[in-house]
């Protein structure tokens, strides 16, 4: 684990400032990809995963998804993901809770594989919204370049809908861990009133990560809640290790 320096103590400040001024968009991945990782880390391990997204349509995303990992027998990933947006000039709010917990560890030249689920909650109206559960798998191609997969099921209640969800992404990171790029396509096969919610939906975003504990994210995105708009995704990630833990240097 890096030292921590001036620059990384006032990177940690801003960032810091950053996630608690946003209001707390709820996909199952739990971050501002779409694609989520058969990794999970060591018991004590939290985050605070924030991002802010611009529609062309004038629809917004303002998300903040807290995360630790407890030992309930193993490893498991406990987040919330708390959502404003505005869609169609109208505003709403959600939390999405979801548990994630590896089954199979990721290894080079091998798959590894995880299950996690959650439900969905209108903070409006104060209902259950709906249920979602996926298995992420992730392969390791060389010590720089993973794959990822996921397969799930997501439960649409206001609509009773059930949609089959998928979603692929690619990883490449420079041997230091300031740069990846990420390349994902991702979305929903069902029934849907509008074609573009189970039309594909894809993002190409860049991470910097100076410091271990912060990374910053640019992304850009096509179509990615289904209303047919593109997409500017700015986003944040504050980690904070388990004591004498070091954190996982390809964590999304």
């Amino acid at each position: 684990m890096q030292a921590t320096t001036p620059r990384g103590m006032a990177l940690s400040l801003i960032v810091a400032v950053f996630a608690c001024a946003v209001v707390p968009r709820a996909d199952a991945a739990g971050t501002a990809y779409g694609t989520d990782t058969a990794d999970v880390g060591e018991v004590g391990n939290c985050k605070i995963e924030s991002w802010l997204s611009w529609a062309s349509n004038q629809d917004f995303l303002a998300v903040s998804n807290p995360s630790c990992i407890v030992g309930l027998s193993r490893p498991v990933e406990i987040s919330a993901q708390i959502q404003r947006a505005r869609s169609d000039d109208e505003w709403g709010a959600s939390i999405a809770p979801k548990f994630k917990t590896n089954l199979l560890p990721t290894a080079i030249g091998r798959f590894g594989v995880a299950v996690a689920g959650g439900a969905m909650f209108d903070m409006v109206s104060r209902e259950n919204t709906g249920f979602f559960a996926y298995v992420p798998a992730t392969l390791r191609m060389s010590e720089v370049v993973r794959v990822n997969l996921n397969a799930g099921w997501l439960w649409d209640r206001i609509t009773d809908h059930h949609f089959a969800t998928y979603a692929a992404g690619v990883d490449y990171r420079t041997a230091d861990n300031v740069w990846t790029l990420t390349a994902e396509v991702f979305g929903q096969f069902g029934t849907a009133d509008t074609a573009s919610v189970t039309q594909p939906r894809a993002q190409l975003g860049l991470r910097w990560r100076p410091v271990d504990q912060i990374s910053m994210d640019v992304i850009l995105g096509r179509n990615i809640t289904g209303e047919n708009a593109n997409w500017v995704t700015f986003a944040t990630t504050i980690r904070f290790p388990a004591p004498d833990k070091a954190i996982q240097k390809d964590d999304k």
